[in-house]
């Protein structure tokens, strides 16, 4: 149990949440309250539901177990929130990040039970990064030169990514880039295809018949509040990951095509009241790395790949200073303390919603402009996120029915049951006391992660050495 009575722990709350700590741990269901924020990892705003479950012999009909949430704290059960966003939910969000880490990594070292076979390594791969185009000088840290404004700023500087001279920015280019920066993936995945297959001198079909295009990719925020995607993208044979790739698709030919493709994708927009037509294109800035295996001496190898697509799997734009919810107003702005570079941009989306209602910019102001997905993949790059999610499912309820001493299925196939539940939202969110308690799971189970991860390369290390 965490040490409530912890005086210095204690004077740094405000007298609201102490008051409501003290209530806690006076609470008759105290160590159940703790035991279910700590289920949840410690979730920032847990989900609360009331019901109950009644798990049935399927041949017999005789229960043989029931559960109420009459018998809860409250009478509510607490449940994981799952948001991906780290500003709303940490611990959601590391379990999110986790899942990404997974599918990501199964795509480029093979996974069998992900789908995807170890052969996939031998398959060509690279790391694209595709990026807006510029909208107007920024501050920023050019090597070792200083800033164009004259400045050498550190790598924290708050003035990074700021315009030079905000009056000549064009904050509405930026944001109905970003916008639209979904479709010029799409566009751009559409192009590759047909730039691969003019690279092997076949026409789209007879490509599509003797290779398959894999990626899996995440959306970044740049500090001047411009979107940026990172892609793993793959050859594979006609069959998807199982298949070898044919001999001319080779990782040169792949390059080449990403390139072409980025260059040649175009969204057009219309004139809209005094907003001219634009042409939007990537920017200049594509970077196409090759991924090596782990060891081998390559600068970008699949763990860092992994690792790095599951970073910003969990960020959104309030990386950039903005807010982490829906704003309908430019007052709110200035009451919720908007620095001025984001606060200009979310103005921006609120004067063109008008001009391009069907954009739905007002909705997506809070977002700089951006509504695309933030992590998506290809259909045969790997696992999915739901798969992973069920594994884990899965994995619980076993330990549930052992705990109950319920019969396995896979162990007893005519021993089935049947669970009936009826669930309904109760609420979400902590009192400040349960707040506070989260908090504190939360750092405690983030203390043991960090010592498990500085303790894996020394276990790899003897794993090798065993071997």
């Amino acid at each position: 149990m965490i040490a409530l009575t912890d005086t210095a722990t204690m004077a740094g709350l405000d007298p609201a949440t102490l008051t409501d700590v003290l209530r806690l741990a006076g609470h008759p269901g105290f160590d159940r309250i703790q035991d279910q924020i700590r289920r949840t990892g410690g979730c920032a705003d847990p989900i609360h539901l009331q019901g109950s479950t009644v798990t049935r012999d399927r041949a017999t009909g005789q229960a043989l177990h029931t559960y109420s949430t009459d018998t809860e704290p409250g009478g509510r059960l607490r449940i994981a929130c799952g948001n991906r966003r780290a500003s709303r939910c940490p611990s959601c969000a590391w379990t999110y990040a986790g899942d990404t880490y997974h599918l990501i990594r199964a795509g480029l070292v093979g996974d069998p039970a992900k789908g995807t076979p170890p052969t996939v390594r031998d398959h060509p791969r690279v790391f694209a990064t595709l990026t807006a185009p510029s909208f107007g000088p920024v501050h920023n840290r050019p090597g070792n030169r200083p800033c164009r404004c004259g400045a050498r700023h550190r790598e924290d500087a708050p003035e990074l990514g700021t315009p030079l001279n905000p009056a000549s920015y064009d904050y509405a280019g930026a944001v109905l880039w970003n916008n639209h920066a979904s479709e010029l993936w799409r566009y751009f995945t559409i192009y590759l295809r047909r730039e691969i297959a003019k690279r092997a001198g076949l026409t789209q079909k007879a490509a599509r018949e003797q290779s398959r295009v894999s990626f899996g990719k995440v959306a970044e925020y740049q500090k001047r509040g411009a979107v940026h995607f990172h892609a793993v993208i793959r050859f594979d044979g006609p069959d998807g990951p199982d298949d070898s790739p044919p001999a001319w698709a080779t990782l040169t030919l792949l390059t080449d095509a990403i390139e072409a493709a980025a260059a040649r994708v175009t969204v057009d927009i219309p004139r809209a009241g005094d907003q001219p037509a634009r042409t939007l294109r990537w920017g200049t800035q594509l970077d196409v790395q090759p991924i090596g295996a782990f060891g081998h001496g390559e600068e970008i190898t699949e763990a860092a790949v992994a690792s790095y697509v599951a970073k910003y799997a969990t960020k959104a734009a309030e990386t950039t200073g903005t807010v982490d919810r829906r704003v309908g107003n430019k007052e709110a702005l200035v009451l919720l303390g908007v620095p001025d570079h984001p606060r200009r941009l979310i103005e921006a989306c609120l004067d063109l919603h008008r001009l391009y209602p069907e954009r739905k910019l007002l909705d997506w102001a809070h977002m700089l402009g951006f509504r695309g997905h933030f992590s998506t993949k290809s259909r045969r790059y790997s696992t999915t996120l739901g798969a992973l999610r069920q594994v884990r499912a899965d994995y619980r309820a076993a330990q549930q029915r052992q705990a109950l001493g319920l019969p396995d299925p896979d162990d007893s196939p005519e021993a089935t049951t049947r669970i009936l539940a009826h669930w309904a939202y109760a609420g979400h969110g902590h009192t400040p006391g349960e707040s506070w308690l989260a908090a504190n799971i939360r750092r405690d189970i983030q203390h043991n992660r960090e010592t498990a991860r500085d303790e894996l390369p020394a276990l790899l290390e003897l794993e090798g050495a065993a071997a």
